[in-house]
This record gives structure tokens, C-alpha cells and sequence, in this order.
């Protein structure tokens, strides 16, 4: 069974960030700089929230309100649900689907080690399978 510790290995452990008085433009410019589908919202080493393509959708574009007379705080999701490096890909995956999120902080000794994503999480269980497979084929086909 694999575990977040794995896909951290895999992808690295780059947390991209922004403060709570930063506006909505500046966090979306992040965002599109390094292709992420949400950024940490940190205040004195602290987390605050997570701000989300989704929050954007949903709390500035439909409400006619302007990204960049926003700040982050006013919109951000403030209760962040966070994961272990232990814990496995399918304690992930239950846990964004049942509170339908896209993005878990990880964290070990109360110390922020990561972010894992939606497609980290569907690209993990993939490749469990694919090598599953291989190994029941190696094993029926005798080699």
C-alpha cells in the first residue's frame, strides 16, 4: 500500500504560498506561474486557510466581485484538512472525496512537509494497479 510519504519522494515537497492580506489576483497570478491549482494562505509561519481555483470560481466570479480589490482572506477556506506522510493514498483519496476537496497539506511533527493534489492522489492508485497487473501476468504467464 503506498503512502503520501511516496509521493512526496516522487514530486518534491515545493509549497507555494501566499499571505492572508495578499489580493486574489496576486495568489491567482501565482497560481498560473507555477501551474498550481491552489496556494497555502500563511501568516507568521502559520497556516491560515487554503485558496483554491474553486474558492475563485465561487466566492469572486459569481458574486461580481474583482480579484484584485480582494484579499485572500476575505474568500480563502480556513478549515484546512491536513495528512501524515504514513498515511496511505486510499485514506487520501476517502478523504477528499467524502469533504470533496482537491488539495491536502501534509504534515509531520507539527511541521508543514508538503502538499498532495487530486492527480497526485489518482496517479499514485494508477501506477499501484498497473504494477498489480504486471505482477499477476508475470505470475499466470509463469516467468
Amino acid at each position: 500500500m503506498r503512502t503520501v510519504r511516496e509521493i512526496l519522494n516522487k514530486k518534491g515537497n515545493l509549497i507555494w504560498s501566499v499571505s492572508p492580506d495578499a489580493t486574489v489576483y496576486e495568489a491567482l497570478q501565482l497560481m498560473a506561474e507555477k501551474e498550481a491549482g491552489a496556494v497555502l494562505v500563511i501568516d507568521n509561519g502559520k497556516i491560515k486557510g487554503i485558496l483554491s481555483e474553486r474558492d475563485y470560481a465561487r466566492k469572486i466570479v459569481l458574486h461580481g466581485k474583482f480579484s484584485k480589490d480582494t484579499r485572500v482572506i476575505d474568500i480563502m477556506s480556513d478549515k484546512v484538512i491536513y495528512v501524515e506522510p504514513s498515511q496511505s493514498i486510499e485514506e487520501c483519496m476517502a478523504i477528499m472525496i467524502n469533504k470533496k476537496i482537491r488539495h491536502l497539506p501534509v504534515m509531520e511533527y507539527n511541521k508543514l512537509s508538503g502538499i498532495i493534489s487530486i492527480g497526485d492522489v489518482v496517479e499514485a492508485v494508477l501506477e499501484e494497479k498497473e504494477s498489480v497487473i504486471g505482477e499477476l501476468t508475470r505470475f499466470i504467464q509463469g516467468t
